[in-house]
């Protein structure tokens, strides 16, 4: 986890793991996965953002990774406008599905 600190405190966080399962539209492996980003709203388009992405970056690097991943909801608009201003591209679109199995016969 990376935490972004301002003046008045903590303003922003970035987490990001390590996954060495297939991660969409990603072709090496282990690939770091960028699992949240967060930043204040006050905080916002002051490059926050990009100084936690750049610091996963670092991260990932620093363990053998050539490629950097992430998912948004389709509906957050805002986050992908986010990842488009750090650079990142667009591989895929994907819909999730869940069925519970305890009344299922």
């Amino acid at each position: 986890m990376f935490l972004a600190v301002g003046a008045s405190g903590p303003v922003g966080f970035a987490e990001v793991a390590l996954r060495t399962d297939y991660v969409n539209g990603c072709d090496t492996s282990p690939v770091a996965f960028l699992e949240a980003v967060y930043v204040a709203p006050d905080q916002r388009r002051g490059g926050c953002a990009r100084a936690l992405i750049t610091a996963v970056e670092d991260w990932g690097r620093a363990r053998g990774c050539t490629e950097l991943a992430s998912d948004a909801d389709l509906a957050n608009i805002d986050s992908h406008r986010m990842h488009a201003a750090v650079g990142f591209e667009e591989t895929e679109r994907v819909v999730y599905f869940r069925k519970g199995l305890a009344e299922s016969r």
